[in-house]
């Protein structure tokens, strides 16, 4: 089904070309991650950088979320010149990384500013499909977020077939596809149809979003899928070593868990189909259940044989991913049309920094607590986030 308002053949362009614009951006993500060990041996820097280099990406995008937020950018400016010109700096910072002269200070700086200009990126791209896809928007944001899977895992990827060159290739290549796509979106994208743009800043948007009942209950149906998506993510290595120790085997840790996380791209686009034909709130629910399971029952699988642990870490990462696009549709649909850029915003913001506490929280308990049992205190997320889902106030959505 199309919108009335907008002709088909352009209703069938828009979508892919966004896709592949979020994807060509949100390499960026983890271009650092992809380097992570030339890094450390090309600026000599200790072991615990590693994990730093990684935090700083996460607190960039979730200040730049903050702020532009409070300045309401998304609502008050064309979504996709706000997208081109985040992509060039994203792009600009990113490239940075392999000048000679960086020290480990500037590296987290270059890292954090990378971050910060995602914010103009992920979430803003979400705002642009809302802005053109009235009905189908759970489709719709599941390619999209199943691009942000793919691109955040490619520059691990890129590395492996790039190893015969320097690894400042990884980062270059990165930061021109960030550019390709943010030239994309600029050249062929222009505001949708259902786009009602902010006519001024409202510092006191970013309370006014929760004012909506509904809207709350979406938001924190997300921030409780959030606390559990990065880290399993994050601890997914961790959980194959600790059965490869535990039980005596050899596993390839690198490739199993970018195929465990990798196939999530998949599931949020398969989920947002399966929303068209029961619903996105029933689809969510679903989702958030099946993963709330995972983290319960994933101390029985560290006894198991070694396909049946792949498989079942392998269900777990469809469906910790596949709600996510389906939370961003509920935010969407309950928010106010002239603050829909905001409250996408927003909800990123807080959410991503749900997940740097989670995974600090499995980092400490790590150290006191059997490693089997570990993650099934992810489950509190999955908990919450249903017990919000349950509000008769939040519409179910197609």
């Amino acid at each position: 089904m199309h919108n009335s308002t907008l002709p088909l053949e352009i209703h069938r362009r828009i979508l892919p070309i966004i896709v592949v614009s979020q994807f060509c951006c949100t390499s960026l993500w983890f271009a650092g991650n992809g380097v992570m060990a030339d890094l450390a041996d090309n600026f000599n820097l200790p072991g615990k950088a590693l994990g730093h280099l990684t935090s700083s990406v996460q607190f960039g995008f979730i200040s730049g979320t903050l702020v532009f937020a409070l300045l309401t950018i998304a609502d008050r400016f064309p979504p996709s010149r706000v997208f081109f010109l985040s992509a060039i700096m994203g792009a600009f910072f990113n490239v940075l990384i392999i000048l000679e002269s960086n020290q480990l200070i500037s590296l987290l700086a270059l890292r954090f500013l990378t971050g910060f200009f995602l914010a103009g990126i992920y979430p803003i791209g979400m705002k642009i499909a809302a802005d053109y896809y009235e009905q189908g928007l759970g489709k719709s944001l599941g390619f999209l977020v199943g691009a942000l899977v793919v691109g955040t895992s490619f520059p691990h990827l890129l590395k492996t077939f790039t190893h015969a060159l320097p690894w400042k290739s990884v980062i270059i290549i990165t930061s021109c596809l960030a550019l390709l796509g943010g030239i994309l979106m600029l050249v062929f994208v222009s505001s949708g149809p259902f786009r009602k743009p902010g006519q001024k800043i409202d510092l006191s948007a970013f309370f006014k979003v929760f004012g909506n009942r509904a809207f709350r209950s979406a938001a924190f149906g997300y921030f409780g899928h959030m606390w559990e998506l990065y880290a399993f993510w994050a601890f997914t290595p961790v959980m194959l070593t600790t059965y490869s120790r535990l039980n005596h085997v050899e596993l390839n840790i690198p490739l199993l868990s970018f195929l465990i996380i990798g196939i999530g791209g998949l599931a949020c686009i398969l989920g947002g189909y399966l929303s068209q034909r029961i619903g996105v709130k029933k689809t969510a629910s679903i989702a958030l259940l099946l993963s709330g399971i995972c983290c319960l029952s994933s101390p029985f699988f560290f006894n198991t044989s070694d396909q049946v642990f792949v498989g079942f870490l392998t269900f777990w990462g469809i469906v910790v991913i596949a709600d996510s696009p389906l939370f961003s549709t509920l935010v969407a649909r309950n928010a106010q049309e002239e603050a829909r850029g905001t409250a996408l915003t927003i909800v990123n913001c807080i959410g991503f920094s749900i997940t740097i506490v989670s995974i600090q929280l499995l980092n400490m308990m790590q150290n006191v607590m059997d490693p089997k049992y570990l993650y099934t205190v992810l489950a509190l997320g999955p908990a919450l986030g249903l017990l919000a889902l349950c509000r008769k106030k939040l519409a179910d959505v197609a």
